[in-house]
């Protein structure tokens, strides 16, 4: 029976799915030594963001035909190196997308409001006058990543009345009332930036000194994606300087970020990394990743592989009939008998 090594905190409901079918290894407090000593015993591997599957991981484990992130984000696992081993890398990239949408416009009202600062109450101070704030409403939001949670963010965006303008090479046609624009014009006319993109070395540092720069003065930035894509030092200066008004962060560069500049500035509405952490996020994500781990187990197609050609959905639904076919045409072309 296959072994499957789970490494980080996985819901109930998915853990069930693969003990289920396979022999299930649940060590949800696994560091890095413990990791390199058990996978050699592992056909699967699901992880989540805390885990890193480098190339030192993926040869620790020869027995290895699959990894799972039960989450969207792939950018710790070598996906080149589980290519080259022969290792289907896998994501769940429907899981957190309603819960990192509504994450967005949770710091996003925060900013607006001054909710974390208004807190002040607690101590007794009463200062209505000090935290008048602005509404989303008659606002620009611009939207840098037009994939499943940036469409959702602009179709929310129309709910508060907000004129969602976006950015995405990779988009040909956008969503009713989406305008799309070239990256210098969503960020020029932005009253909100949120950024949308999955961390690659192509949009590592995509908002820079130079982007943040071309932004409207008293303008707002939230990042719910990943650290890596906005400089923050540079953000740091433009919001001590007062060109940005404030930022709202779920992710950094490093986490956790430890002793970070911008966690003292009172502009920063800052949160660990919550965008996926909602009960029905993790339910969601659990129960998917334990079922495409067991198909690419099970040697059935995996659609959310993400070293193997991606099909849409309307594409998938119209091939997955003819898969059965393919692999056996595939089959006599390479038999003995060629």
């Amino acid at each position: 029976m296959p072994r499957v090594l789970v490494v980080e905190p996985l819901s109930q409901a998915g853990l069930e799915v693969l003990a289920a079918e396979h022999d299930l290894d649940y060590r949800p407090d696994c560091g890095r030594a413990e990791l390199l000593a058990c996978v050699g015993a592992a056909h699967a591997l699901i992880v989540r963001s805390g885990t890193q599957v480098d190339a030192a991981v993926l040869a620790a484990g020869p027995r290895l035909r699959v990894v799972g992130r039960a989450g969207v984000g792939v950018n710790n696992i070598d996906i080149e190196a589980a290519t080259r081993q022969g290792v289907v890398a896998l994501n769940v990239p429907d899981g957190n997308t309603i819960a990192a949408c509504e994450q967005t416009f949770a710091l996003m009202l925060a900013l607006a409001r001054n909710l974390p600062t208004a807190a002040s109450l607690r101590a007794g101070r009463w200062e209505r006058e000090r935290f008048v704030g602005v509404e989303l409403r008659g606002k620009t939001l611009g939207v840098v990543g037009l994939g499943r949670i940036g469409q959702e963010v602009c179709h929310r965006a129309a709910a508060f009345g907000m004129r969602p303008i976006a950015h995405d090479p990779f988009v040909a046609e956008a969503p009713g009332g989406v305008r799309l624009a070239p990256l210098a014009e969503v960020l020029a006319e932005a009253d909100f930036l949120t950024v949308h993109t999955p961390l690659t070395p192509e949009t590592r540092g995509l908002i820079g000194a130079r982007e943040l720069a071309s932004m409207k003065r008293g303008a707002y930035l939230i990042n719910c994606a990943r650290g890596g894509l906005v400089d923050e030092d540079a953000l740091a200066r433009a919001l001590r300087s007062g060109h940005l008004a404030g930022a709202g962060l779920d992710v950094f560069a490093a986490e956790p970020p430890g002793d970070h500049p911008l966690l003292a500035l009172d502009n920063v509405v800052a949160t660990p990394h919550l965008g996926a952490s909602t009960r029905e996020a993790q339910e969601v994500s659990a129960l998917l990743v334990a079922r495409y781990v067991c198909d690419a187990l099970a040697g059935r197609p995996v659609r959310t592989a993400v070293n193997l050609p991606a099909l849409d959905e309307p594409a998938w639904s119209a091939v997955r009939g003819l898969l059965p076919l393919a692999e056996l045409l595939g089959g006599l072309c390479t038999g003995p008998c060629v």
